[in-house]
């Protein structure tokens, strides 16, 4: 099995290759955004309360967004990993990282539960949220935090399914998860008239549903690695540095939560309930841009990381190659589609006249840069392939602490426009300066990495 899996991997015609595996792990990731995005579409039109009930839940999408960081910090930075080890021939190691990924995944849920549930009053208020949003946040939370567990085992878990080939397989690990959640949501929220409470229950329920099913799989006959007690001691040579590089991953989306954050704190100041409600839409519709790009680079790590390990840095580099064409070709389509219909886009999220006619034209000043963000991701995500744990967190640190968080604050005392508006334009205006800083470090590193491989 795991000779016929290197061979394919090895000899497969790069590009029908990169079809057969992005394919399944873009479709993971686009159904993977209906757990988040199914949820807010249907509280933002409960009866009366919807604006309200879904600024509430917008408020905790940074915390949710912290959970599925430390999922992507050790699944992100060990199953790469153990694809270089495969590409070398060294599957007991590849098994190794994957069983101490599996053991640091449920101690790092065990302290997430805990403190959400501790702390997760002080930490909505925080975030935003304002005394007429924060009894449907923590109607959302307290629940969603009980299921940390399995939202830590199927993202990160996943992640190692993915890396062997068996993207079909990861893609019915979210979709299973994911039609669930589509069931249960009206289910529980107007069925058993739970609200927002029934909402995050639908969420648990279905990612426990996947959890079971990605376990099952890395234990049964068909995986190439499987999760064994006896792989799991603790081996800091293999946790370390996996944990090393998917820092980058782990950056990139938990800076996410600090940036909304610090969006929320800014748009109430300038905007009050209504522009924070616009930034949950704003940053729903981001999804359909990110998510689906983080897909096309997961089906490309596989083809990356193993022939770089082969050493065999044809196929490296025209992997990449088509990876670019592809993040970027998908890039530019959604770009000018949000920028003709943006009023079509938000009404996805709510029926309120009065949000609506706020966030159609702040999605198009918020997505601005988007048509060339395809560069971002190819670059940042081949970075993580080749096992570049320092270009990686560099580029993520550059794009959301060095610009974007700066020019929150920065651009509403210089632009000659409303705070609400300016607050928004920081985001186009930080990504078109972190494109530029990781096209230009990317073609440099990019050569020397190969280089390095071809000499090794």
């Amino acid at each position: 099995m795991a000779e016929a899996k290197r061979n394919f991997l090895e000899t497969a015609p790069v590009g029908r290759l990169l079809r057969r595996l992005a394919l399944p792990t873009v479709a993971a990731q686009l159904i993977n955004m209906l757990y988040n995005i199914v949820d807010r579409i249907y509280i933002g039109h409960i009866p009366e309360i919807g604006a309200a009930a879904l600024t509430g839940v917008g408020v905790c999408l940074p915390l949710i967004m912290i959970v599925s960081a430390f999922a992507a910090l050790v699944g992100n930075g060990g199953a790469p990993r153990a694809s270089i080890f495969m590409g070398k021939g060294d599957n007991d190691a590849a098994e190794k990282t994957m069983g101490n990924c599996f053991v640091a995944q449920l101690v790092i849920s065990a302290v997430l539960t805990a403190a959400l549930l501790v702390w997760n009053r002080d930490l909505l208020m925080a975030f935003g949220a304002s005394e007429n949003t924060i009894g449907y946040a923590l109607d959302y939370m307290n629940i969603y935090a009980l299921g940390t567990v399995f939202v830590q085992l199927t993202l990160g878990l996943n992640a190692f399914i993915t890396a062997q080939g068996f993207t079909k397989t990861g893609m019915l690990s979210v979709l299973i998860g994911a039609v669930a959640n589509i069931v249960l949501d009206p289910v529980f929220i107007f069925g058993f008239d739970m609200g927002v409470r029934g909402a995050a229950l639908a969420t648990i329920l279905s990612q426990a549903m996947s959890c079971v099913w990605v376990v099952c799989f890395l234990c049964g006959r068909k995986t190439v690695w499987k999760l064994r007690f006896r792989q799991m001691r603790f081996a800091p040579k293999l946790l370390f540095p996996s944990l090393a590089l998917g820092l980058s991953t782990f950056i990139m989306q938990a800076s996410e939560s600090v940036i909304t954050v610090c969006f929320n704190a800014s748009l109430l100041r300038y905007g009050g309930d209504v522009a924070v409600g616009a930034m949950t839409i704003l940053s729903s519709v981001m999804q359909f841009a990110m998510l689906p790009m983080q897909g096309l680079g997961q089906g490309a790590q596989p083809i990356i990381s193993y022939n770089y390990g082969a050493k065999n840095t044809a196929r490296v580099k025209k992997a990449f190659r088509l990876l670019l064409v592809s993040s970027l070709t998908y890039s530019l389509a959604l770009w000018l589609c949000v920028q003709l219909f943006p009023r079509a886009f938000a009404s996805m999220f709510t029926s309120d006249a009065a949000l609506l006619d706020f966030t159609a034209p702040a999605l198009r000043i918020y997505t601005a840069a988007l048509g060339l963000f395809g560069v971002q991701m190819a670059c940042q995500m081949t970075f993580t392939s080749l096992g570049r744990a320092k270009e990686s967190i560099v580029v993520a640190v550059v794009r959301k602490f060095v610009l974007l968080l700066p020019l929150i604050y920065l651009l509403p005392h210089i632009l000659p426009t409303d705070g609400a508006t300016a607050v928004y334009i920081a985001e186009p205006a930080a990504d078109f300066c972190a494109i530029v800083f990781t096209a230009v470090l990317f073609s440099f590193r990019f050569k020397r990495a190969l280089q390095k491989a071809e000499q090794a």
